[in-house]
């Protein structure tokens, strides 16, 4: 499958169930720990369970020339594209990124024996109880899990694209009301 058609795939079949609430650091960097649930193409009725998180390095809002550069995605190996393949293929398609640096690291990639929506509400409910608001529940397929994760980031970027304009603006009357 070309990357146009996993692309579309990615974009029909991820969702993010439970987002993360916090928005992205404005100064600073930020961790985007995530729960992916795909469903298994191995075990069929089974749910691939993986965790980790995404460092977000810390916004930009003039972008400077070069391309986003993605590691931990592992997107030579399974989706048989190199990295700027992947950043062409976004910006050509108007995928913009405040942010240059995306790494993702995974910690586990486990296996949850029964099907995605048993997983979805057994991993919502997990994170309910926890009362954790930093890590998200998002599904996607797994043969292309790396899309449904820049899916998933590019839903924190928009989501805290207003507030981060608005810090950088008072910061910078800060340093001009100093000097």
């Amino acid at each position: 499958m070309d990357i146009q058609k996993k692309w579309e795939k990615t974009l029909a079949e991820t969702e993010v169930i439970r987002p993360r609430v916090p928005e992205l650091l404005t100064f600073s960097s930020t961790d985007l720990p995530y729960i992916l649930l795909s469903e298994s193409v191995i075990n069929t009725g089974d749910t691939v369970v993986r965790k980790g998180a995404v460092t977000v390095e810390k916004p930009s809002l003039i972008l400077p020339a070069g391309l986003p550069q993605f590691k931990g995605f592992e997107v030579k190996k399974d989706l048989h594209i190199d990295a700027n393949m992947l950043a062409n293929f976004l910006v050509v398609r108007g995928v913009r990124f405040p942010s240059l640096r995306y790494n993702n690291k995974t910690y586990s990639v486990d296996i949850f024996e029964g099907g995605m929506s048993k997983a979805a509400d057994y991993y919502h409910d997990r994170l309910k109880r926890k009362e954790n608001t930093t890590t998200a529940l998002v599904t996607g397929p797994q043969d292309c899990w790396q899309l449904s994760l820049i899916v998933y980031v590019c839903t924190q970027v928009i989501k805290s694209a207003d507030g981060d304009v608005r810090r950088i603006m008072d910061e910078f009357r800060k340093k001009g009301e100093g000097s």
